[in-house]
């Protein structure tokens, strides 16, 4: 039962990404179409990667997660954040990497064992904390990949070759707009997130976690920075893209960085 719904949910994200790369074509040339069946099959598969993640999860101990666990679990929260934000926001091509990547990591958490399992204990508060976290990441990584887009999309426009399918992509302008919001909201979780492992955690500066924390601090340095120089400076374009990047990049070391060393090579 469980390895049907892990290839199901496989097959659901990757075909959910090749209906967007169509609708994003025909709407490239003028033409509309409904994206009700993409929206349907994204969110059957999501469904599907939450039963199967939430069994291997959660055990008597606590919380499993270990590596590809946690891999897994981020890349489908980024999924779940993405589907949630298009039904309001026309964000479906960023779909287009984000689906592809979800499904590969769900594939590797059953193929690849974890070496180094990590429970933590049935702590409310300790789960509260977790669960911001890897909300705040997947947010941000949203953002990262949103700022990626706004790069490549201002580059074709000062190009003057806003072909292909740059042309089904929203204005410029609603573009950054749709960055800042979701680098606004990832903030404040992160912030909350850096709260409650101050309050939660009585050892977040133990040598196997202080990297973690140094990282964390800085990523939620550089978005503060950001968004100050956003709001008091009117900072856009490749400002917003480089220290959008930069924060990510911190914060996927924060996270990812210090548990693969951790759990796969020490």
């Amino acid at each position: 039962m469980v390895s049907t719904a892990i290839f199901t949910a496989f097959g659901l994200y990757l075909a959910a990404t090749i209906l967007i790369v169509t609708r994003l074509k025909k709407k490239a040339k003028g033409i509309e179409t409904d994206r009700t069946i993409i929206l349907t099959l994204w969110a059957i598969g999501l469904l599907l990667h939450a039963m199967v993640l939430i069994q291997q999860i959660s055990t008597p101990e606590g919380l499993n997660l270990q590596f590809y666990n946690a891999l897994s679990m981020v890349a489908l929260l980024i999924a779940a954040i993405l589907f949630g934000t298009t039904l309001r926001h026309p964000l479906e091509n960023l779909a287009i990497a984000v689906l592809p990547t979800t499904a590969v990591c769900l594939i590797l958490d059953q193929m690849i064992p974890g070496t180094a399992a990590i429970t933590t204990p049935a702590n409310r508060a300790l789960q509260i904390h977790i669960l911001i976290s890897l909300l705040a990441y997947s947010l941000l990584t949203i953002a990262v990949l949103q700022a990626i887009l706004l790069a490549i999309q201002n580059q074709h426009l000062h190009n003057r070759h806003p072909g292909g399918l740059i042309r089904a992509l929203p204005p410029l302008q609603l573009m950054e707009n749709l960055l800042f919001q979701l680098i606004g909201i990832g903030f404040l979780l992160l912030s909350l997130a850096l709260l409650s492992g101050f309050l939660f955690l009585e050892d977040i500066f133990a040598q196997r976690l202080v990297h973690k924390t140094v990282l964390s601090v800085s990523a939620w340095a550089i978005f503060a920075v950001l968004l100050w120089g956003h709001w008091q400076y009117g900072w856009r374009g490749r400002t917003a893209v480089r220290w959008t990047i930069g924060g990510g990049i911190f914060l996927m070391l924060a996270y990812f960085g210090s548990k693969m060393v951790i759990e796969l090579l020490l």
